[in-house]
């Protein structure tokens, strides 16, 4: 049984502690101080700014603790979590210090109902080893580093209750823990199930098939011809459910069948041709089931500035989104932390596989002694919390570890701890050291590359990576939106500084990102003068460019492996950004695209470029593109749409296309008319009422001249 408080909580500062004020519990206390201080929505205008000053405040939570005692029960305080380093205290006594978010606190309160609880939170961690005033900072605890700052997210430091915290009253035949461990035979017609077990007495385990049906009891059962867990598009995500019973107390949980290993791409091994013989580029083929599937989906940053706030019904839509937009992997990008339970409960429910990153990001984690501890109590955590969802398929070290401005390699003590861990508690999970590591991508992240004079539809065809684990192209929400949090008298002409530039639209990364213009005005035919037209290209670059990206990684197969994009949600309202959802769930424009561009079987267009001149050879390769378990076969037209009027090209009959595979076919080429327009577009049709299009930059030869600069 379990019992929750009122809470209240203060910031205590130099000049003296402030009143005390309700505080939410999950939350974040510094939304609870920003509302008390009535300093509005933290998304609108510079308001989040005013929370730069709380940085280094000393927050304390109070409650009075309120249960009933039981004869023959202990009374429990339970948190599933803490940010970040704290004091627990009854009373005036000190009974629990403590550093990091992620690991369960348990204090035995029995006896101690109506006493004062105050949970004293320091301020927030500042390695004395950082170099600047940026993620840096957190290169000393496991604190998640995007909340001092990064290129879509504010310098926004939250601490505070941040997950479940209640009393729990327990009987002495609690049980503490009941976890599933399973063993597939070769072919996967019989799984070995065993229960591990804390509770001082012997508790009844019933195990039920995904339809509901007894399939066995006891702490070891076989299971004849398991129903597996496949992840979304390759099959039924099947959970078997549990339920572990004591006279006084009953726990519950799922548990997928499956296999996964990473194996070697298809065509990575390279023959050696002399000394020193090295290895090939490094395995990133998921195999799941025996199977080997194309991992699309996107990189999964936290939705929202205040964790604690974060609950199952934001998940639910969320994730619904991305299995509705045929996605099958999240990357869980490690510098945002790790996610609540729900999220892993949904994946798993969905059929999402799930990459699970520590929270380690983009700097170098110095193995001190005092920092391994933590990393291990921390890392440990999160290991038992994951490891019996079916839909974690891979942990992963942290993000960009192995590069100059991190600095890392595979003998830093922290990433040989993270290996080490994971072999010792799930050795059947693949592990990788960082993300990228050799062979894999990082990149690009805008429409067109200025360094390397392309756009995205050149340079991804030009790449040859196993797998493309970050890319982007920045777009902007609807006009409507940014008026939300803009206001309207700064809304245009556009400022590279002020609240553009907090949200993002300027000097994010260079002076032009995430707004872009200077792409803009690239492919602009007319002058750029109201913002309905700057964020109606935008949002034109940024469809047709992540509909170019996906698909020309899928052509890449079976050499390449993944296609996640950068990225799926963000925390807060943004004026620019290379999101798929806008804050906190609105599907931008790019995101039906890019559910169209990851459709299991479709027509697709490898298309040389992006911007094309009257007189010009235009020419698109046909292709059919197929990573379902099914094999498929279409007859496929394709059209031109040019100045009002639609020219047919070719028709291709594809013939039987083998499950996982994709097939090319003929080249439409074309000598482009002069006509009156700005845009062109290819569409391809199938007969069975698949629909592909593209919608292209056209420049007649009589174009007339335009202003290649904006109001800025």
């Amino acid at each position: 049984m379990k019992a929750y408080m009122e809470w209240q909580a203060r910031a205590v500062r130099k000049n003296g502690p402030t009143e005390w004020f309700p505080a939410e519990v999950p939350g974040n206390v510094q939304h609870d101080y920003g509302k008390m201080m009535g300093w509005g929505d933290i998304s609108y205008n510079d308001n989040v700014t005013r929370f730069r000053e709380t940085e280094d405040y000393t927050w304390e939570y109070r409650t009075w603790l309120s249960f009933e005692e039981r004869e023959g029960a202990k009374a429990f305080f339970v948190s599933e979590g803490i940010d970040y380093r704290f004091d627990i205290l009854i009373d005036g006594q000190k009974l629990i210090s403590h550093e990091g978010m992620f690991t369960r606190v348990e204090l035995d309160v029995t006896g101690r109902s109506g006493q004062e609880m105050i949970i004293r939170i320091h301020p927030h961690p500042k390695s004395e080893f950082a170099r600047f005033e940026d993620r840096d900072q957190a290169n000393q605890s496991v604190k998640p580093p995007v909340c001092y700052e990064w290129d879509w997210h504010p310098r926004m430091l939250v601490s505070g209750l941040w997950q479940d915290t209640y009393i729990e009253l327990r009987s002495d035949d609690y049980i503490r823990r009941c976890e599933p461990f399973y063993a597939l035979n070769d072919d996967y017609t019989r799984a070995e199930l065993r229960f591990d077990v804390d509770c001082d007495v012997r508790p009844e385990i019933t195990l039920y098939d995904p339809d509901g049906n007894v399939a066995g009891s006891g702490r070891s059962i076989t299971v004849l011809n398991p129903r597996l867990w496949w992840c979304n598009g390759q099959g039924e995500p099947a959970l078997y459910r549990y339920i572990a019973r004591t006279p006084g107390h009953e726990v519950s949980g799922t548990i997928g069948f499956r296999r996964v290993q990473l194996v070697m791409n298809e065509g990575a091994w390279v023959e050696p041709t002399g000394f020193p013989k090295g290895r090939s580029v490094a395995p990133i083929q998921l195999e799941l089931n025996g199977r080997r599937v194309f991992a699309k989906g996107s990189n999964w940053v936290n939705p929202d500035i205040y964790n604690g706030k974060i609950d199952e019904k934001r998940y639910e839509q969320l994730i619904t989104l991305a299995r509705d937009a045929n996605m099958n992997i999240f990357r869980c990008w490690g510098g945002s932390g790790v996610n609540k339970k729900a999220f892993y409960d949904i994946c798993d429910r969905l059929g999402i596989m799930v990459w699970v990153e520590f929270p380690l990001a983009c700097t170098n984690y110095i193995g001190t002694d005092k920092y391994l501890k933590v990393l291990e109590q921390e890392a440990t955590e999160i290991i038992m919390n994951l490891r019996s969802h079916a839909s974690v398929v891979l942990w992963c070290g942290g993000n960009e570890l192995f590069n100059n401005w991190s600095g890392m390699t595979d003998q830093s003590l922290a990433l040989r701890l993270l290996n080490s861990l994971c072999y010792q508690m799930d050795r059947d999970r693949p592990f990788i050291m960082t993300s990228p590591i050799f062979g894999m991508g990082h990149g690009g992240y805008t429409f067109y590359d200025p360094d390397k004079q392309c756009d995205v539809f050149e340079l991804f065809q030009k790449s040859d990576c196993t797998a493309y684990t970050e890319f982007g192209v920045p777009g902007m929400p609807d006009v409507d939106y940014l008026r939300q949090f803009i206001p309207e008298d700064e809304l245009f002409p556009m400022k590279k500084d002020g609240v553009w530039k907090l949200h993002h639209a300027f000097g994010a990364w260079g002076e032009e990102r995430w707004a872009c213009l200077d792409v803009l005005n690239r492919y602009a035919q007319e002058e750029l003068d109201s913002i309905d037209k700057v964020v109606e290209m935008s949002q034109w670059l940024q469809t047709e460019g992540y509909k170019a990206i996906f698909e020309e990684a899928r052509r890449q197969a079976p050499y390449c492996s993944m296609a996640i994009n950068w990225c799926y949600c963000e925390p807060w309202k943004t004026a620019a950004n290379n999101s798929l959802i806008a804050y906190p769930v609105v599907p931008k424009k790019a995101y039906a695209a890019v559910q169209s561009a990851l459709r299991p079987v479709m027509p697709s267009a490898r298309i040389p470029k992006f911007d094309w001149k009257a007189g010009e050879k235009f020419s698109a390769e046909l292709w059919l593109l197929n990573d379902s378990p099914e094999a498929a076969e279409e007859a496929i037209e394709a059209e031109i749409e040019l100045g009002g009027n639609v020219y047919k090209m070719i028709s291709w009959e594809s013939g039987c296309v083998s499950a996982n595979e994709n097939r090319i076919g003929p080249t439409v080429n074309w000598i482009l008319p002069d006509a009156a327009a700005d845009r062109m577009t290819l569409t391809l049709r199938t007969a069975s009422g698949k629909e592909s299009s593209y919608t292209l930059s056209y420049r007649p030869r009589m174009a007339k001249k335009v202003s290649r600069q904006m109001n800025v």
